[in-house]
């Protein structure tokens, strides 16, 4: 069992700040990561389902997004000569990163075949076609969604045997060409689908990278094809070696984003696994960066209804058994628990006896009280951890939409950048790299 489960203090924890952020959507208490993922990187709060717009737009409802539309803190750092990044384990399209490029009335148009015809007609564009047009000059985009990137039923790279991993595209674009076209022809630019074309890559000498691993999410780290998928850290290490060449920073945007699917699915290990690996990334970045003048900015858009109790002892597994049985129904439970999700089991009229099960296994779902199919997310506040310069502006309890602005004021981006002039003529910290790493799950597990 990794000790950073038990007791160890991850390093990125080390001479941080501490906050929480209250994560609810304007339409929702409890709340969906599209409108999380426009609060924390465009600054305003939003209805859930939506990404890049504001509450003036209605989720699925296209002709609500015209004018509505909000731009993120990628933009901001773009538009001051920065270079940009997103680094994801979903889809590049996905809910979280779509936030930093697209302006969407429904988080689930990840093309057109994904669109209701009325919302094409009326002129709204899918959130990959975005990604290619909105901010052409991202210099990284590395995670999955290679399948909505091409042409109906094109064969995928990989999975030549598997229809679902075909082409969705509807308009018989090829987005991977389209975004070669656009890069100049004095600029070195890559696109690579697998970790070996990944690692053989000179980071120092690209310009741009465009790295697509899966046809959908990529693969859950403890099932990852170490030929052909990148870790997470990977990905980061390579990311920042090439924005780090701008001598006027960079905004990277990390999403641990299958954290958030491995509870959804009630799979506590496939879950805390990803979180390991997101706290290498974090590590890595850590190393890779400076606190003299790179912000870092750790949380989660929102929680889970996960619980780890049971009086546990100290040194037993996180994934074992809790030391007693149930007064109640004299059977055992395993320490992880869901408050609702797939792990609902009755045998025989009573509750599953877990000791007769593999409740070590990868994918075993973890007891729930209310059956549902998929676990949802939790309403609670979640924690902001943050180093570098300005991090002391996160602390106490705020809202989500505040964590943009923060990062810009630090950078001196975006609209407010009164103080920045001051602030050189002081022989202040001149503003460098800004890190948004996300982690989307309940933190306080790291405890």
């Amino acid at each position: 069992m990794p000790s950073g489960f038990r007791s160890s203090t991850p390093m990125w924890l080390r001479m941080s700040s501490c906050s929480w952020e209250m994560t609810y959507n304007t339409n929702a208490q409890v709340p969906d990561s599209a409108g999380t993922a426009t609060a924390y990187l465009c600054g305003v709060k939003a209805n859930e389902g939506t990404v890049g717009v504001s509450a003036a737009t209605q989720r699925t409802q296209c002709n609500t997004t015209q004018g509505n539309e909000v731009t993120s803190i990628l933009r901001w750092a773009k538009d001051a000569g920065k270079s940009v990044g997103i680094v994801t384990t979903t889809r590049v399209n996905h809910a979280t990163p779509s936030a930093a490029y697209a302006h969407s009335a429904d988080r689930d148009w990840y093309s057109d075949n994904e669109m209701p015809p009325e919302a094409v007609s009326q002129g709204c564009k899918d959130i990959a076609y975005q990604l290619m047009h909105n901010v052409r000059d991202i210099e990284v985009i590395m995670g999955g969604g290679r399948k909505y990137m091409f042409p109906k039923n094109s064969t995928d790279v990989e999975y030549e045997m598997d229809e679902k991993s075909r082409g969705t595209r509807l308009d018989s674009l090829n987005l991977i060409d389209i975004w070669k076209s656009f890069k100049p022809r004095h600029k070195h630019s890559h696109y690579v689908w697998n970790r070996t074309e990944l690692l053989t890559l000179d980071p120092y000498t690209v310009d741009y990278l465009l790295g697509l691993f899966e046809p959908g999410d990529m693969q859950y780290e403890l099932n990852r094809n170490n030929v052909t998928d990148p870790s997470l850290s990977e990905m980061v290490e390579v990311a920042i070696k090439i924005l780090s060449k701008n001598p006027k920073g960079f905004f990277l945007l990390v999403e641990g984003g299958r954290i958030d699917h491995g509870h959804h699915e009630g799979k506590a290990k496939q879950a805390l696994h990803e979180v390991v690996e997101m706290d290498r990334a974090i590590g890595k970045a850590g190393t890779m960066t400076s606190l003299e003048d790179t912000l870092t900015v750790v949380t989660a858009d929102h929680s889970h209804v996960f619980t780890f109790g049971g009086y546990t002892p100290r040194g037993n597994s996180i994934f074992g058994l809790a030391p007693m049985v149930s007064d109640t129904d004299k059977k055992p439970f395993t320490a992880i628990l869901y408050g609702n999700g797939p792990g609902y089991k009755v045998v025989g009229g009573e509750r599953e006896n877990v000791s007769m099960v593999d409740y070590a296994h990868n994918n075993y779902q973890a007891q729930s009280a209310v059956p549902l199919r998929h676990e949802t997310h939790g309403g609670e506040d979640v924690a902001v951890f943050a180093k570098g310069p300005m991090a002391h502006l996160l602390h106490g309890v705020h809202e989500q939409n505040y964590i943009p602005h923060v990062m810009a004021y630090a950078a001196c981006i975006g609209a407010n950048q009164d103080h920045c002039a001051s602030a050189s003529l002081a022989g202040g910290p001149s503003p460098g790299p800004l890190l948004l790493l996300l982690a989307l799950f309940p933190l306080g597990i790291l405890f």
